[in-house]
């Protein structure tokens, strides 16, 4: 049964009683609401008489963008990533999982409250050096469970590769760049029609589908990061596979410089990440993250001037080309 937003109390009662998870007998929902706007799947906080929770339902496309398609079963990819992650260290970090029900494609996990997503950060143009911290440490702790085994993902990472390091860099594209601020188009040309960077890409994202030995959580940007206070929360790990840390990692740095415009956090970044690391792979995904993000579909909430985006995507070039020393 698929839920959303419009679906009865009633409805939603009768599903979850009869995947175990509620006695409708002894509690009762008193409201259905979005905790914030998902992009791949439904995601709802349902509070009863008793407690709330937060409910998250895969579906054969993309929520936000219901005509790509994806698949449904990465909802226990998710599932499978909360299994794995059992050292003390990371469980203040991410939520409980309180049930799962693999043939309706949902999985329930604990309400973290009042928490926000780190994408404010855009606007604040800083990361405090006690967030990077703590975001590498939790980074770190994930890249340490060491599953006997794991999901390949590899429909899912087809995908998230295609968007990464495909699209964005069709000399043709149906999406305007103009839309969303006047001359990106004819300056995401200028990298699209850049065959020596175009290359360096594609080795990079022949790594991404080859199969790893670390344990990653696929989309380590602030869109999965919640903050309450002083703490941060991991979330959304459906993309998730056996990979490289560089990727993680290269992410992480990405956004850092975005939010900052300063390329200095990639050494804080490298000096502070506890494991060894491919520091021109890590610039490398650090540049392509950078890039498909400003001249990509999967736009940012970054309120940056033109200059300061053309700023970004030169330094995103030399990440990637190994020229930012």
């Amino acid at each position: 049964m698929y839920l959303d937003a419009t679906t009865s109390i009633s409805d939603f009662e009768i599903c979850l009683h009869n995947i175990g998870f509620f006695d409708s007998k002894h509690e009762q929902i008193l409201t259905v609401e979005k905790p914030g706007e998902g992009n791949m799947n439904v995601v709802l906080r349902i509070r009863t008489n008793k407690r709330s929770f937060i409910i998250k339902q895969s579906r054969p496309f993309v929520q936000k963008y219901p005509q790509i398609i994806a698949p449904i079963e990465r909802i226990d990819v998710e599932y499978q990533f909360y299994k794995a992650v059992t050292n003390k260290a990371i469980a203040p970090h991410i939520p409980d999982v309180l049930t799962y029900n693999a043939d309706n494609y949902l999985l329930i996990l604990e309400d973290l409250g009042d928490c926000k997503d780190m994408s404010y950060l855009y606007d604040e143009r800083n990361i405090t050096t006690s967030q990077l911290h703590q975001l590498l440490d939790i980074a770190s702790q994930i890249h340490k469970s060491a599953p006997i085994e794991y999901p390949e993902n590899m429909e899912l990472r087809l995908l998230n590769h295609q968007h990464i390091f495909v699209l964005p860099f069709l000399k043709e594209s149906d999406f305007s760049l103009n839309g969303i601020q006047e001359g990106l188009q004819e300056l995401a040309l200028m990298y699209r029609t850049d065959e020596t960077l175009k290359k360096e890409i594609s080795k990079v994202g022949l790594q991404y589908l080859s199969q790893g030995n670390i344990l990653l959580h696929g989309d380590y940007y602030p869109g999965s990061w919640m903050t309450k206070g002083e703490h941060i929360y991991l979330i959304d790990p459906e993309f998730s596979f056996m990979g490289f840390a560089e990727f993680d990692i290269g992410v992480l740095a990405a956004h850092s410089i975005m939010i900052t415009m300063n390329i200095d956090c990639l050494q804080t970044i490298k000096s502070r990440y506890p494991g060894r690391l491919n520091e021109q792979l890590l610039a490398q995904v650090a540049g392509i993250e950078m890039m498909r993000r400003l001249i990509g579909l999967a736009q940012l909430p970054l309120k940056r001037s033109f200059h300061e985006k053309k700023l970004l995507l030169e330094m995103a070039r030399a990440l990637i080309l190994n020229k930012s020393n």
